[in-house]
């Protein structure tokens, strides 16, 4: 067995640690912001490029145009796993699921003055139908028709049968459509100066470096939100955004912080907090399945019996996180988890020798040199795919090709930019790569684009989320009556059959549940999410389905 070199990759991943408090001692006097200015660090840029189309299909909009300027009809919190009544009160299915009502809330206006009525909903999602770049939910996949019944009710008309399609229908940001009625291209448009419902609507200042957003002057919850502006500094690098945290340029991150103990915390202890709940998305290492050897399971397990997630966690996410389990689900679904079935799954341990034997009987031996051969008789050297500049990724990585080189495989970490990455793991041009999973609601999203064979695309063509092109007949069958299932009791039963089916087959391999990375500064703002109080999640990286608006609703000056 070929050791590890521990230390060479701890000292570099302290590295980043030991330059941030090198610098934080000498750092100079900052001039604060106005009070009642809330500085944010979500998004690292260079420069901002003005853009609030809540439903841009190209680049993200900037943070928080889905959360914060516009809002959904109602918020999922991953904390508490329930449902927060928003621009909607409720919801109902009728005729056997085939309809599902939606009640508004009264006395909603939007930031330029004008009511909020089910116009307005109905016609957010007539703009997904007559722009299916903009769909990016899909939900006319499943709906029929969206119809207004009076000015605060909506009824959507199902063409078959979908229950998961409730989360992704509450979830759809919602615009004004006396404003969009008038946009000749909404799959270009930039929306320059929004008008939203939101907390935070009116741009105050825009520039390459920096811009800020105001209030609402017509926020419908009264005296929210409770502070004046949000401010965003364009920071281009993680390490930047750090620095710009440590020296207590942000009030609210979501970084990757390594060591944040030493760096962060010790400075100001009693203003420097995070919390970082493990209700992010899972991370894998993906194994493209249309290319041999990774389309025999015993490979796949294999791969995964050679990591030492232990190690991994440590060295990569400096114990932030924990070894994945064979079910692959994080704490975001901690109500749905069978540790039993979990228990069925022994090939996400470590344990080389097994992981060697595995290969051997798939066909994949050492030579006399001691190393792997591929399937076509050659030595094996699959490229493992991550971002550069995503310094827990990286090292993640080097922790799988060190495990691999045990077992003989020569693997190679190779990194690009993040639009590189993303492409290539799309159209499906990799051997492995990390990549991040799916969230819902519930388990059905998370499997779905892990498992279901309608979202496996031929190599080559864009795939939003199963980027290793894996079909489980067995899973879909579970997914189907998933979709038609309303009773909370049913859905538990399939998702566990879920479970057992990934454990079986491991379509992917997990490495760790991701933290929802959160840090804040608490000597000009109060009200952030904590493990004492987890109101919701601290993260502003959670708004895809509005969660951070419970946040940005409750924060508040000192």
């Amino acid at each position: 067995m070929i050791p590890l070199p521990v230390n060479r990759t701890r000292s570099r991943a302290s590295g980043v640690a030991i330059a941030l408090l090198v610098l934080s001692a000498c750092a100079p006097e900052r001039t604060p912001p106005p009070p009642g200015v809330l500085v944010v660090s979500q998004e690292q840029q260079p420069s901002w490029i003005r853009n609030f189309n809540p439903l841009t299909p190209a680049t993200s909009a900037r943070w928080p145009t889905l959360a914060g300027i516009y809002e959904p009809l109602l918020v999922f919190n991953s904390i508490t796993t329930e449902y927060v009544p928003w621009l909607a009160l409720s919801t109902q299915w009728l005729d056997d699921g085939a309809r599902l009502r939606v009640r508004l809330r009264p006395g909603v206006r939007w930031s330029d003055g004008e009511v909020f009525s089910s116009e307005d909903v109905v016609y957010s999602f007539e703009i997904l139908r007559q722009h299916k770049a903009l769909d990016r939910r899909g939900v006319w996949s499943f709906l029929n028709a969206v119809e207004s019944l009076d000015s605060l009710t909506v009824d959507f008309s199902f063409s078959r049968i979908y229950v998961p399609g409730r989360d992704e229908i509450v979830s759809q940001p919602i615009i004004a459509e006396h404003v969009w009625r008038h946009v000749e291209d909404p799959v270009a448009f930039t929306n320059d100066n929004p008008v939203g419902t939101g907390p935070f609507t009116e741009v105050r200042v825009f520039r390459n470096q920096v811009f800020e957003l105001g209030r609402n002057p017509h926020y419908w919850q009264e005296g929210r939100p409770y502070f004046e502006a949000l401010r965003f500094p364009a920071l281009p690098s993680n390490d930047r955004a750090n620095l710009a945290l440590v020296f207590d340029e942000v009030d609210w991150a979501g970084n990757f912080v390594p060591a944040i103990e030493r760096v962060f915390v010790k400075r100001d202890p009693q203003h420097h907090h995070y919390w970082f709940p493990l209700t992010g998305s899972t991370i894998f290492l993906y194994a493209q399945t249309q290319k041999p050897p990774y389309d025999d399971q015993r490979v796949r397990k294999a791969l995964s019996l050679a990591i030492d997630r232990e190690l991994l966690v440590e060295i990569a996410l400096y114990r932030y996180s924990r070894p994945a389990d064979a079910t692959a689900l994080s704490d975001a679904y901690r109500s749905w988890h069978r540790p039993d079935i979990a228990a069925e799954g022994d090939w996400v341990g470590f344990d080389p020798q097994r992981a060697a034997s595995l290969l051997d009987a798939a066909g994949l031996v050492v030579d006399s040199k001691g190393r792997r051969l591929g399937p076509d008789g050659q030595p094996w050297r699959p490229e493992i795919l991550t971002v550069s500049g995503w310094s827990d990724w990286v090292r993640a990585a080097e922790v799988i090709a060190r495990g691999l080189a045990a077992i003989g495989i020569d693997a190679r970490v190779r990194t690009y930019d993040f639009n590189a990455w993303f492409q290539h793991v799309q159209e499906g041009s990799f051997d492995l790569s990390l990549g991040w999973s799916f969230e819902g609601p519930t388990p059905y999203l998370f499997y779905r684009w892990l498992m279901a064979s309608s979202t496996v695309r031929p190599t080559g063509e864009n795939s939003m989320g199963n980027w290793h092109r894996y079909g489980s007949p067995a899973a879909d069958a579970i997914l189907t009556a998933f979709e038609r299932a309303t009773d909370p009791d049913e859905q538990h039963r399939l998702a566990a059959r879920l479970q057992r089916v990934f454990v079986s087959e491991a379509p992917a391999i997990p490495l760790y549940p991701n933290p929802s990375w959160a840090e804040f500064n608490t000597s000009r703002f109060k009200g952030f999410p904590t493990a004492d109080d987890p109101y919701a999640d601290p993260s502003p990286n959670k708004f895809g389905r509005g969660e951070c608006l419970l946040v940005l609703t409750r924060l508040a000056p000192r």
